[in-house]
């Protein structure tokens, strides 16, 4: 079956082009993609060196399924998930979905370019009309719902609100420092709201992140000075908001590696600090700011289990807890990913998002 893809050559470009994708066989589904979110991995996604489809947030309509799937028929309308769990090994058993040591995969022959097999981002591949996908990787869409805001729930706002609820565990009453206030950060914030936090601060350097912020739930703001080491001025403002002490929870959520150990300097003794943007460069850390008992997370993903998780976040949304979307500031065509990605670079969006179909 024919369809349009963006595929990245491996080497920091992409181009558009004509694929042939075949039919689900054994526990696949075929989906006609209707929205796809774009992300900074999409972008990294580009110099992985190797031929890929774009794509890892995405949601659609259930075209066909293989002999062996249970759980959807053709005519669903599903929300992929990019950390396929097995469901089985020693990690899926103990609830640690997202670590799955035998992630579900769809063979790279069920989709060719130019006559070869060609892999597809985290084996969905969302920036493309179709996609083979394991069954695993799709979850029923129960609620209505825009499929330009379900398709950013794979991603950003899994990992937002995830970190809070299902890593952190933010208590009721609590205070919450919120540190950079992009995507990502907005959801910790609407997580943090979700938990009950008594208060929720948000740290950014820009005024109109900060506006942003304030219409996602935060209840005070701190401007940062961007040349501001380790923001400990910034943590100063936020020790004066909580009686001195710090928060009870601090996210960092800027992907700058120099900040990450920030939101140790921002909580109280005994606080709890999340690290949810992926930093995965070497940093140097003041041992200091673990003084005393604070303890420091780096959860993946919201620690995100697709069966359980996705209902919820969508009920949220359902009941108005979850704004989703409001997240969605700009929709491009799939021919105007370049203008996506710039907007992105610039910080032009919440959340942009590619329509398929």
């Amino acid at each position: 079956m024919k369809a349009k893809a963006a595929i990245g050559n491996g080497n920091g470009e992409f181009a558009f082009g004509d694929i042939e994708v075949g039919d689900p066989v054994g526990s696949e589904v075929l989906v006609r993609i209707q929205a796809a979110g774009v992300c900074h991995t999409d972008w990294d996604s580009l110099s992985w060196g190797r031929p890929i489809v774009l794509g890892h947030e995405g949601a659609g309509v259930v075209e066909a399924v293989g002999s062996d799937v249970e759980s959807l028929s053709v005519g669903d309308s599903v929300l992929l998930n990019w950390a396929i769990p097995c469901g089985h090994c020693f990690q899926c058993q103990r609830g640690n979905q997202v670590h799955c040591e035998d992630h579900p995969t769809v063979p790279e022959e069920r989709t060719f370019h130019n006559g070869r097999p060609l892999e597809r981002s985290f084996h969905l591949g969302t920036m493309s009309t179709l996609t083979v996908v394991p069954e695993e990787a799709a979850t029923r869409i129960e609620v209505r719902i825009p499929f330009t805001s379900a398709s950013i729930v794979g991603c950003g706002v899994m990992t937002g609100v995830g970190s809070v609820l299902n890593a952190a565990r933010v208590e009721p009453g609590s205070s919450v420092a919120v540190l950079g206030t992009g995507g990502v950060g907005l959801n910790v914030i609407q997580g943090a709201k979700i938990a009950g936090a008594g208060k929720i601060i948000a740290v950014d350097t820009k005024e109109s992140k900060l506006e942003m912020a304030r219409d996602f739930g935060a209840t005070h703001s701190v401007k940062a000075d961007p040349n501001d080491t380790g923001l400990l001025k910034a943590a100063e403002e936020v020790k004066e908001m909580t009686d001195g002490r710090g928060a009870d929870y601090a996210f960092e959520c800027t992907a700058i590696p120099e900040l990450g150990a920030a939101p140790l300097a921002m909580v109280r003794h005994c606080g709890t600090a999340v690290q949810v943007s992926g930093i995965e460069q070497e940093i140097t850390i003041d041992m200091n700011l673990f003084e005393w008992d604070k303890v420091y997370i780096n959860p993946l993903y919201g620690k995100c289990r697709p069966k359980i998780d996705f209902p919820r976040l969508l009920n949220f949304y359902r009941e108005g807890r979850l704004k989703l979307d409001e997240l969605v500031t700009r929709t491009y065509a799939l021919e105007d990913l370049d203008k996506a990605f710039h907007d992105m670079h610039e910080g032009l969006n919440a959340k942009g998002v590619l329509i398929i179909e």
